[in-house]
């Protein structure tokens, strides 16, 4: 496919991918995100995913990214009524980091079936450490002690915050992975401490090779709700690496979906780790932006 510069476009990819991973996609429900944010897509990067533990899927989501020029990602929400006005602090988190951090990239995510979902603010090239960001006006009271958690297991540098309007929570995407946090025994303690259960060897060994961890918060409880261990992109991905078998139709959706570059699609896996164990969040980029192409050209160390 070429580079989708319309909510035609878009629609267009978002469909034909919904199909392949066997997900209904209505219009209906993409089309008022898609025309919300168009002015912004000839310089978007778009990436799908889905998740395990379902045949087929429940759900397609895709993540698209909005230039800093296009404006403020959350107000198009708000006045496009993707989102509604609740006075929660889920609707202040945004601007506290736009006045103290300097945002190379918006980024906002939606599902075919349950709609908008999450704004991101990514900062590759300004990274912050976790405890000054617990001062934020609008993070919970028991963002310090998390905070406190996470840097004793050797996760200090944010790269990006992702705030989830739908379920009032947030994620703290953790960049600059060291020895130290990649050791067998932090990530059990990790685990232990969080208070999830301890990983299988297949799901250990995914999280000792990984390349980004995720947490995510909420303000209504004072625990880390669940945890995310993310491989680097790649181009030649491969499932024997992934700590349990993929459904055939998600293999399908992976090698299939259209992208808007040469050779193979550049494709993440990630593992999640909740209370009630762990399931794998897979997708394929679709289009990418600027920003984008230059991260995944260094990562995977072919040109895009």
């Amino acid at each position: 496919m070429s580079h989708a510069v319309s909510a035609e476009d878009m629609y267009s990819a978002i469909e034909e991918s919904a199909r392949l991973v066997g997900v209904p996609c209505s219009r209906e429900k993409v089309w008022p995100i898609l025309t919300a944010y168009e002015g912004a897509f000839p310089e978007a990067g778009m990436a799908f995913s889905v998740s395990t533990g379902e045949r087929p899927p429940e759900e397609l989501d895709y993540t698209i990214t909005v230039p800093i020029a296009f404006g403020d990602p959350y107000a198009i929400a708000l006045s496009n009524r993707l989102v509604a006005e609740t006075g929660h602090p889920a609707a202040t988190l945004l601007s506290d980091i736009q006045a103290r951090i300097p945002v190379a990239e918006y980024l906002f995510d939606a599902g075919v079936v349950g709609g908008f979902n999450k704004i991101y603010a990514n900062f590759p090239f300004d990274l912050q450490r976790v405890s000054e960001l617990a001062e934020l006006p609008s993070m919970p009271a028991t963002m310090a002690q998390s905070a406190s958690l996470f840097e004793r297991h050797h996760l200090s540098e944010v790269a990006m915050i992702g705030i989830d309007y739908r379920h009032k929570t947030f994620n703290l995407y953790f960049a600059g992975l060291t020895d130290e946090y990649r050791e067998e025994r932090n990530i059990l303690s990790l685990h232990r401490e969080i208070g999830l259960p301890k990983p299988d060897e297949r799901w250990l060994e995914f999280a000792k090779t990984s390349f980004r961890f995720y947490a995510t918060l909420s303000w209504d409880s004072p625990k880390v709700e669940r945890i995310c261990f993310a491989h680097t992109p790649t181009r030649d991905w491969d499932p024997s690496v992934l700590p349990i078998q993929i459904e055939p139709e998600i293999e399908k959706f992976l090698e299939g979906s259209p992208h808007a570059y040469g050779g193979q699609p550049v494709v993440i896996a990630a593992a999640k780790w909740a209370a009630g164990g762990g399931y794998l969040n897979l997708g394929p980029y679709c289009q990418l932006s600027p920003l984008m192409r230059v991260i995944l050209e260094k990562l995977t160390g072919t040109k895009l």
